[in-house]
């Protein structure tokens, strides 16, 4: 099986962490006149191509917050990815991981809300991946990930809610993973393999 667990994907290609400068906030929360956006054409992606609407020739839609392709796709088709070519992955996220827009101005699309990182920002990200085993059977695989709430607490990587709930495993130092679940009969896997006692939701985890 070539499942590959939480793929650095999103971070790696877009160049990492962006800090959003603090006049962010207040553009955000005025009009969106004062934001770049990507039918502007004037905003590039980590290597410097210039991003449209739709899909590029990769798989990223960033204006629909998505990615469908094969997994060296997502990553240009790098040569120390080929043993995975044949994992399929689709990624989905929201804006507080990566906005269509660029409010501070630096050219790159917005992340995390203008907060300093992720930590409190709301942000989630999604990630589906299938493929085909040697036996010819087939796998799948999903993960939900959000940013850990500002008032939240990592103890032995795990991150836990104020009022002391779990909310999940630590993944990239601020995420926590709320939902993984994995299909695959090679191994006699199948269903759910961890569920945030907080509760697997997006919208409510800030």
């Amino acid at each position: 099986m070539k499942r590959l667990l939480f793929l650095l994907i999103v971070p790696i290609l877009i160049g990492g962490v962006l800090i959003i400068s603090p006049t962010f906030s207040a553009m955000a929360k005025g009009t969106e006149k004062s934001c770049t956006t990507i039918q502007s054409k004037l905003l590039k992606d980590s290597t410097g191509v210039t991003i449209t609407t739709g899909f590029d020739q990769w798989g990223y839609n960033y204006q629909a917050h998505m990615f469908n392709g094969e997994y060296c796709d997502s990553y240009r088709d790098a040569a120390w990815c080929q043993a995975y070519k044949d994992v399929n992955l689709s990624m989905k996220w929201n804006d507080g991981w990566m906005s269509n827009t660029d409010c501070n101005k630096d050219g790159l699309l917005d992340r995390h809300h203008g907060f300093d990182s992720y930590i409190g920002s709301g942000a989630w990200l999604t990630n589906h991946q299938s493929g085909v085993n040697e036996d010819g059977t087939t796998w799948t695989y999903f993960v939900k990930i959000v940013a850990a709430p500002a008032d939240a607490t990592l103890i032995d990587g795990t991150w836990y809610m104020a009022d002391g709930t779990e909310l999940g495993y630590e993944i990239w130092n601020e995420f926590a993973v709320v939902q993984e679940i994995s299909n695959d009969s090679s191994n006699d896997t199948h269903g759910i393999q961890y569920l945030s006692e907080y509760g697997p939701g997006f919208g409510h985890i800030k």
